[in-house]
């Protein structure tokens, strides 16, 4: 049985490949030979000219932030809006708290 696909972005090319995901190999864009990000399976990518999504979207893979299906099916909250990033940011410097758990919490404390 062929395994599952996954996806994988590039953040240069602002592009995103569905790729099987049989363990941990390197994988590296076929435009420009940088390695992929492994982003999960519930990833859904913006379009590449949506420049302002990619940066929102560069902020959360840095953080550690992934796109992962959980038992409920889709990854949860993720903020869509530089914004949104900022307001969680701000928060958990406040509070102390870890930014990549402040990234995916849905309502600010």
């Amino acid at each position: 049985m062929a395994h599952a696909k996954t996806s994988y972005v590039c953040l240069p090319c602002r592009a995103s490949y569905k790729q099987p995901h049989p363990g941990a190999q390197d994988r590296l864009c076929p435009r420009c030979a940088e390695p992929l990000i492994h982003v999960g399976s519930a990833f859904a990518p913006p379009r590449r000219r949506d420049t302002a999504a990619w940066r929102t979207l560069s902020v959360l893979l840095n953080a550690g932030v992934r796109f992962h299906k959980s038992c409920c099916g889709g990854p949860g909250y993720r903020p869509r809006t530089l914004g949104e990033v900022r307001e969680r940011m701000a928060s958990a410097r406040r509070t102390g708290e870890p930014f990549a758990r402040a990234l995916v919490r849905r309502e600010l404390p």
